[in-house]
């Protein structure tokens, strides 16, 4: 289901603390990170924390510029983005500052915990999810009941912890403090459990002052009908590929990339490369890729259009190539219409050879783009 990108941010210590044991939250950032924060959050829709995090901090979580928050007037946004938090207990001070600053509010708990929360009369948009919280509802409801497109997420470690463990983060913003904690007691970013496998990948690092930002993205696969943010990763590197394909009246454009379960890059490729004007995509991204090699077995090939199931150019379909090199998940954004073959059903095709084909219905937009002379 459509929810939002959801980027995680968080300062630590040198030895991986948020915080010490003090009864004054210790400061990690520097000034000019505060500041960026700042940014971050005025570029947001949602901000997010923990009931731990509102408990022990009290934050207001608010876009502190004045202008930022009349650049977000002035592009039709409210003036704050909206706050939000979650509770299974539904155990918060009504008192809290967090309700009480800055826009709308929202509170996610269980239906035992709406109950306590509406007679504390809690000033929030009470939103119950049943016997236990899901945190793939709670996000389906902000994408489609508020409207929420990014989040960010400021905490706690058991919030950072739960959303990366269930393949739910897009991002994590990381800033490290040159400083060490060393009380077991203390809180950590990430508590012990099953994340995902392989490596992120490191998309930005930055020096602020005396702290170090660093921004990575995961990259590896998802393994199942489900789409996780690596799979939406590769597959608007798919689309922008497809956007470097020279164009034909007679051809979409598509692009494709084969990306190993570790989440290592195998190969990219998109429609008519090198000027071949026959080439599919993922023709072009496999051809690149050893047929021994053992990883094709876990592999995803990411297409921005649904692999060809019929062609009069080639001897194969791109369905067919795919099941031949032993790939059995394919992720695409756009089903293939009947501009140029009839009932074209590339996913039956793949389906009836034992592979797993997902379509993320919201990258079809951008797969479409550089065919509009076709599709309008």
């Amino acid at each position: 289901m459509p929810r939002p990108y959801v980027l995680l941010s968080a300062a630590v210590s040198l030895d991986g603390y948020l915080d010490d044991t003090g009864p004054e939250r210790l400061l990690l950032s520097s000034p000019a990170d505060f500041d960026r924060v700042d940014e971050v959050r005025a570029s947001v829709d949602a901000i997010l924390v923990g009931a731990g995090t509102l408990r022990a901090d009290n934050p207001r979580l608010l876009v502190n510029s004045p202008g930022r928050r009349a650049a977000r007037v002035a592009a039709g946004k409210p003036e704050y983005p909206l706050k939000v938090t979650v509770s299974a207990s539904g155990e918060l001070d009504p008192d809290a500052v967090f309700w009480h600053t800055g826009g709308d509010k929202a509170v996610y708990t269980t239906d035992a915990g709406a109950r306590r929360l509406r007679e504390a009369g809690i000033a929030a948009e009470v939103v119950p999810l049943g016997a236990a919280l899901d945190w793939a509802r709670l996000l389906e409801h902000l994408h489609d009941v508020l409207g929420v497109r990014r989040l960010m997420v400021e905490g706690g470690g058991t919030v950072h912890t739960q959303l990366l463990q269930q393949r739910l983060a897009d991002e994590v913003q990381l800033v490290l403090a040159p400083l060490f904690v060393g009380d077991a007691k203390a809180p950590r970013l990430f508590g012990p459990g099953e994340y995902q496998g392989g490596r992120l990948r490191l998309v930005e690092t930055r020096v602020i002052e005396d702290v170090v930002l660093m921004r990575y993205e995961p990259t590896a696969p998802g393994t199942g009908s489900l789409a996780v943010p690596a799979d939406r990763h590769w597959l608007r590197v798919a689309c922008e590929l497809a956007a470097q394909c020279p164009p034909s009246r007679t051809a979409f454009s598509v692009g494709a990339v084969v990306v190993a379960a570790d989440g290592t890059e195998l190969a990219r490729g998109h429609s008519r490369e090198a000027g071949d004007p026959v080439t599919h995509a993922e023709e072009a991204a496999l051809a690149k890729v050893d047929p021994a090699d053992a990883r094709l077995a876990g592999a995803t090939v990411y297409s921005s259009l649904e692999p060809c199931a019929r062609r009069a150019s080639r001897p194969r379909p791109c369905a067919r190539l795919i099941l031949d090199a032993g790939v059995r998940r394919v992720v695409t954004a756009w089903r293939e219409p009947d501009t140029f073959v009839q009932g074209a059903d590339g996913t039956g095709v793949l389906a009836a050879g034992g592979a797993e084909v997902v379509v993320v219905p919201e990258f079809e937009e951008a797969a479409k783009e550089p065919n509009r002379h076709l599709v309008g």
